[in-house]
């Protein structure tokens, strides 16, 4: 894929100081991985202008936000917003939306896990998209766990079956949108189920979906706030079925 941004109205307000894309990433504990993912995406959007990326201090106790004031003395495309109580993943991701100034918003996690360089891939695709107000851009994992790849498609299956829309790779990073998107979504959730409700979102409003591969390795630093282990994924699955079935509850109301 070619690198820049293909549209010359684009390419014009990049030069005027405005903001064209915004990346939101909600961080909560993610003391160890701050640096390395603000160098990556130092190095992932180089010279390019009208790019922020939001770092969401989702109430992290691990004195994640003084590391975030100093990267963004250092990254000048860094913004940093602060949330004192973390009520939840989906919350992170909505006030880091909520605040970007961007036209294209999307958010992606802080785990390091999606490289920044192929999070950057996904910005190129819906800033090159002919209408870009009608697409949605997700990542689509590679090289994954036969278990994971297992767990995944279970969700992907019960979900469809339950929403009456095809949905794969659910959880994958990053996700791209124009930010009229951003009224459709009215009030997500505040938890993981944030990912299902965009995507199924996007899917009921017949919007373009654009899959994309990206890498996904072990994570370097740290401990996941969910990914623990068997009981984890347990309490996760528990927690999506009991979304999935209200969210359909919501809708057929909404149908009478």
């Amino acid at each position: 894929m070619k690198t820049g941004f293909r549209n010359e109205n684009r390419e014009q307000a990049m030069t005027a100081g405005k903001t064209l894309l915004s990346i939101a990433i909600p961080c909560y504990n993610e003391g160890e991985n701050l640096w390395p993912l603000s160098d990556g995406f130092g190095r992932a959007i180089g010279k390019r202008k009208g790019i922020e990326v939001v770092l969401v201090d989702n109430g992290s106790k691990d004195g994640s936000d003084a590391i975030m004031g100093k990267i963004a003395k250092k990254h000048g495309f860094v913004r940093v917003v602060k949330v004192k109580e973390n009520t939840g993943y989906g919350n992170g991701i909505w006030q880091g939306l909520r605040a970007a100034k961007g036209e294209f918003l999307g958010w992606c996690h802080a785990d390091m896990q999606t490289p920044p360089q192929d999070i950057m891939r996904g910005a190129e695709i819906i800033l090159g998209a002919r209408d870009g107000k009608n697409v949605f851009v997700k990542g689509e994992r590679r090289a994954r766990p036969l278990f994971d790849l297992f767990f995944t498609a279970g969700m992907g299956v019960f979900c469809s079956a339950i929403l009456g829309k095809w949905l794969f790779e659910i959880n994958a990073q990053p996700n791209f949108f124009h930010k009229s998107f951003m009224r459709k979504l009215g009030s997500p959730p505040s938890d993981f189920s944030f990912d299902l409700y965009a995507l199924y979102i996007a899917k009921k409003g017949e919007m373009e979906i654009i899959r994309y591969p990206v890498g996904f390795g072990k994570r370097e630093h740290g401990e996941s706030s969910w990914n623990s282990g068997l009981a984890a994924k347990m309490k996760f699955i528990k927690r999506t079925i009991g979304f999935t079935l209200k969210l359909r509850e919501s809708l057929g109301q909404k149908n009478d």
